[in-house]
């Protein structure tokens, strides 16, 4: 079985409009469509980028606009949704957003929003970490895996798993054993979080280091 996966972006800020929304939505679903006829396997990834100082029920809107364009879209070019992977982001509040959500709080919003806006026939939901903290994305992972959904709600991280193993490498080949094991401690971490077993007790200060990037660009 082979891959593939197309991101885009929708940014808060002084918008998103309309039209940038369906843009998105219908560059997502043709992108699927294309990839199924060549006998790929889409990962659709719509990301809401965590810029601004709006509170989650912001996020919350934008999303559920973004997500309900996109499978209207890809309905239209006839995707089918048992072949495909989805890898959103969560509703979080924005990164300069004051009131900060806790785990609970983002599980019941994300879990709300796929339940209005996403078919029970999509097979699995792969989270981005998005510049969330390491420590701060599992626990939100394990939220929602502690309350009732019909999908495998699981994660595709890259700063999330990444950064504290990077840290401890530094480039130096004396402390690759170390890197080594930073990162199947996180990968653990988020292993247990997709069951719903995961505990934050014992975790490194660095874990929970804020990893968001203003404007950050891929």
């Amino acid at each position: 079985m082979k891959f593939s996966c197309r991101r885009t972006v929708v940014s808060i800020p002084n918008g998103p409009s309309e039209l940038a929304v369906k843009e998105a939505a219908w560059g997502l679903a043709r992108y699927a469509a294309i990839s199924q006829d060549n006998g790929l396997v889409p990962i659709v990834e719509p990301e809401i980028m965590l810029d601004g100082e709006h509170g989650i029920e912001r996020t919350f809107e934008v999303a559920q606009k973004v997500w309900a364009e996109t499978f209207y879209y890809m309905a239209q070019n006839n995707v089918m949704f048992e072949g495909i992977l989805l890898k959103p982001s969560m509703v979080t509040p924005g990164a300069e957003c004051k009131d900060r959500a806790t785990p609970e709080e983002v599980a019941s919003y994300t879990l709300k929003l796929l339940q209005r806006r996403i078919p029970p026939s999509v097979p699995g939901i792969m989270f981005l970490s998005g510049g969330q903290s390491e420590v701060e994305a599992t626990l939100n992972l394990n939220a929602m895996n502690q309350a009732p959904n019909p999908w495998h709600v699981s994660f595709s991280y890259a700063r999330a798993l990444q950064n504290t193993c990077l840290k401890t490498w530094g480039g130096r080949p004396e402390n690759v054993a170390a890197a080594q094991e930073a990162l199947l401690l996180r990968a653990k971490a988020n292993s247990l979080a997709q069951l719903g077993k995961y505990t934050s007790d014992g975790e490194a200060a660095e874990a929970s280091e804020n990893m968001f990037v203003k404007n950050y660009s891929y």
